[in-house]
């Protein structure tokens, strides 16, 4: 039976280190632009594929009776209890040597998130939470987000690069939201933009077709701090399936997704 403690994340986060290190070490080593598209506009290197073999060999390796999702490898589902791996968010940032990428591993037990890191190598900041004990950042307990209004609020989103069905509902929905919010930020790596809203430096978020391994660590870091989130109209969010997300602190949240669900 695994225990999820603080020996766990500080073993996920020496993985974290082991292989943000590596991805340090080739960054802006080549000229902008690299890499292959697995997909239109979805872009894959030899630094992602290495990370995820680094990080599911040690992932299994704490706990092998876990499952392993990661978006570089073959799904070894177990729904009761799987890892879920993005070695790279934000691969297109760091292929364009901009600095806003991270690693994202959460624990899922039913389909829950129940443990999540989020480690950003640029500055070795590392987001921590286990479900029910709160989380972290440096090991800095992160306190519940107070409420505040949308009007005072730094929202940040992703673009629909995916998504060509919702490019005209989201800059309908992006219009709106600048008129109601302070600003729009659109920094490219979804598990640092919710790790970011949990620590309180954004105060919301949505995004359209975000996969699930952008999500889940970054999920228990927010239901830590006090950040609600859904899928439209305020539904719960189910990170297998759903394609819209939305997140805030109290107040923003709420104020953010009665705009979005408008258009979507």
């Amino acid at each position: 039976m695994i225990t999820l403690d603080e020996k766990m994340l500080a073993t996920i986060e020496a993985l974290c280190k082991e292989a943000g290190a590596f991805q340090m070490r080739h960054f802006r080593e080549r000229e902008p632009g690299w890499g292959d598209e697995k997909e239109e506009k979805n872009y894959v290197s030899y630094i992602d594929v290495e990370s995820e073999r680094m990080l599911k060999q040690g992932l299994l390796a704490l706990c092998p009776e876990a499952g392993f999702y990661g978006e570089e490898s073959e799904r070894i589902q177990n729904d009761a209890l799987e890892w879920i791996v993005d070695p790279l968010d934000g691969t297109t940032n760091y292929l364009s040597g901009y600095e806003l990428f991270t690693i994202s591993i959460g624990l899922a037990q039913q389909g829950e998130p129940v443990l999540g890191v989020v480690y950003r190598p640029f500055t070795g900041d590392c987001f921590t939470a286990i479900r029910g004990q709160g989380a972290r950042k440096n090991g800095e307990l992160m306190p519940k987000r107070a409420a505040m209004p949308l009007e005072k609020a730094l929202i940040a989103t992703g673009m629909p690069f995916r998504s060509p069905d919702l490019v005209e509902n989201f800059f309908a929905c992006a219009k709106d939201v600048m008129r109601n919010c302070r600003d729009i930020r659109r920094p490219g790596s979804g598990a640092l933009d919710l790790a970011y809203v949990a620590a309180g430096y954004l105060q919301g978020f949505w995004e359209q077709d975000l996969q699930t391994y952008d999500v889940a660590a970054a999920l228990c870091i927010l239901s830590e701090c006090g950040c609600p989130y859904s899928t439209l109209h305020g539904k719960p969010y189910n990170m297998f399936e759903d394609r819209i997300f939305i997140t805030g602190v109290p107040g923003v949240y709420e104020e953010l997704c009665k705009i979005v669900s408008q258009y979507y």
